[in-house]
């Protein structure tokens, strides 16, 4: 399958930022429209967008397709995209500025600015800097589900985070972590005075002439002109709805435009300055691309790109050699959006796109074609590289769902009653589940009044219920095993296995991809309406006013 500012300052901004205009194609660049619109078609990418800053200018910005399939909304250079885990890069720039100012070091406790952050293992949690948190090396597990699924916001977030599990060892090794991003992101916040949100939008993105950039969701919805989520249902592309995930904070809430992000970019091939002055010690910036935490180079990466000898994570960024040049990227995925933004200091360039299809790797591909074309080399076929490896998971991964569906033990059903498993369950990181039974004996009894009734209790289905968003259908897998169909689209699946005591009695149950839930008390059969549900008291997310 083929795949608010016064007058006066906008004045002063505008050397910054690049007017608005047709976009030709420079030499260097020569058939680039045409590249990415054959691999946009490979790919089925909807929307996507491009800058590509050398020296001091933007060499070049602009979109191609529609910001949601079929819409016939056309993408362009302020088209506004979810940046996602490069959004890390603001963060770590925004912390800068506050050790240039004295206001912390890298090398601070994290609870001298967030005294009541912990995570499971008290040494850790003690030693803890702020450099750890920036360089994926804490060694505690990553538990993505806590902001992409839960009902909770940063705080409440990070007050869970003393559940975190201690995974590898501390200092010890890469181990990816949003969750001690979104701390970072709180550690701006304490330090400064203001919140992380405020802090991004009048110390980088004002000066820089952002004017589209946010970290709050519900600006996207109120600026227009921003591209839609989509993702594959059932091998077809789909567009689904945005969610607002404001509670990631500094690990990955920041939206922009790719002429918006070539400011940033410029800003970096500049060592911290603008026009107008200097935002970041030029010291400090070094700082930020000093390699911190090794990470190992995969099979794949070594045969594509053999000139790669190490690699690892530095402030924010990944850095590591490619043709005998350093690379310093970060790639997101959130949203189901993907962004890669990509510089080379030594020789002032630097790359930036976007796409609105989570499973594309089309942003990379093209980023990899414009490094050929700009460091005078033969523009390789990077998207059907990608694409190939692309097919080759797809295979893989149909391979693994039947191996699956061939290990189902067939005619062995629970073994209890469906209502047996109804209840409450809780884990101290994830908090409450609920488990109910819909269409059973229950439901049927609800719906006549209280009348008896001769309803098949082993009628109707199990719905699991987590949040809002995350509520799934839960179908009878193999003995105590059920299969839940999430029903937020392109969520996908999980299963649900349920402890079973020698007396017969559920005890728990394992969610894959969250936790083992502790069973807390039976369910109040008069409750049988999702919208009677009562959901976890935490305080919401962060409105409109300061959304992520």
């Amino acid at each position: 399958m083929r795949f608010i500012f016064v007058a006066a300052l906008l004045l002063a901004l505008l050397p910054v930022s690049s007017p608005v205009r047709a976009w030709a194609q420079p030499s260097p660049l020569g058939g680039l429209d045409a590249y990415v619109e054959r691999a946009m078609e490979a790919w089925e990418v909807p929307g996507f967008a491009l800058a590509v800053v050398q020296g001091d200018s933007i060499l070049y910005a602009r979109g191609y397709g529609e910001t949601r399939l079929g819409a016939s909304e056309p993408v362009d250079e302020h088209t506004i995209f979810a940046v996602a885990s490069t959004t890390k890069g603001f963060t770590t720039g925004a912390l800068a500025m506050l050790v240039d100012a004295g206001r912390l070091s890298w090398d601070d406790p994290v609870s001298k600015h967030l005294p009541g952050f912990e995570v499971a293992d008290p040494y850790v949690s003690r030693e803890l800097t702020v450099r750890d948190l920036l360089t994926h090396r804490a060694g505690a597990a990553r538990r993505d589900n806590l902001w992409i699924a839960s009902p909770f916001d940063r705080a409440e977030i990070l007050r869970r985070a003393r559940h975190l599990p201690q995974v590898d060892r501390f200092r010890e090794s890469y181990g990816y972590n949003n969750i001690l991003y979104i701390a970072a992101g709180e550690v701006v916040g304490a330090a400064s005075g203001m919140s992380w949100d405020d802090f991004l939008e009048s110390r980088i993105f004002g000066p820089l002439g952002m004017a589209r950039s946010t970290t709050r969701a519900a600006v996207v919805e109120a600026r227009g002109n921003s591209a839609h989520s989509h993702t594959r249902i059932d091998g077809e592309v789909h567009a689904i709805p945005r969610r607002d995930y404001d509670a990631i904070g500094g690990a990955g809430a920041a939206w922009s435009s790719v002429h918006d992000m070539a400011q940033w970019i410029r800003l970096h091939l500049r060592g911290g300055t603008t026009s107008n002055g200097r935002l970041i010690d030029e010291a400090r910036f070094a700082e930020l691309y000093q390699p911190e935490t090794v990470i190992s180079i995969d099979s794949t990466t070594a045969r594509m790109h053999p000139t790669n000898h190490f690699a690892a994570y530095a402030l924010g960024w990944r850095v590591q050699d490619l043709h005998g040049r350093k690379l310093v990227h970060h790639s997101g995925s959130i949203n189901y959006t993907r962004t890669q933004v990509t510089m080379v200091p030594a020789e002032d360039i630097g790359v930036v796109a976007m796409a609105n299809l989570s499973s594309s790797n089309l942003q990379l591909a093209v980023t990899h074609w414009v490094l050929d074309a700009l460091q005078g080399r033969v523009p390789h076929d990077w998207s059907a590289e990608y694409l190939e490896l692309a097919e080759r998971s797809q295979e893989a991964s149909a391979r693994s769902a039947a191996e699956l569906e061939g290990s189902r033990i067939e005619g062995v059903g629970p073994s209890l009653p469906l209502d047996r498993y109804t209840g409450h369950y809780d884990d101290a990181l994830f908090g409450e589940m609920r488990i109910t039974h819909e269409g059973g004996a229950a439901d049927a009894e609800a719906a006549t009044g209280g009348q008896s009734t001769s309803a098949d209790p082993e009628a109707g289905r199990l719905v699991l219920h987590y949040s809002p968003e995350y509520v799934a259908d839960l179908e009878p897998w193999h003995q105590d095993i059920f299969r839940a169909e999430w029903r937020t689209p392109g969520a996908g699946r999980t299963f649900v296995r349920f402890d079973i005591d020698t007396r017969g009695r559920v005890t728990g149950a394992i969610v894959d991809g969250f936790a083992h839930f502790d069973r807390t008390g039976g369910l109040d059969p008069t409750v049988t309406e999702i919208g009677a549900l009562v959901f976890p008291t935490v305080s919401p997310r962060i409105s409109s006013a300061a959304p992520n």
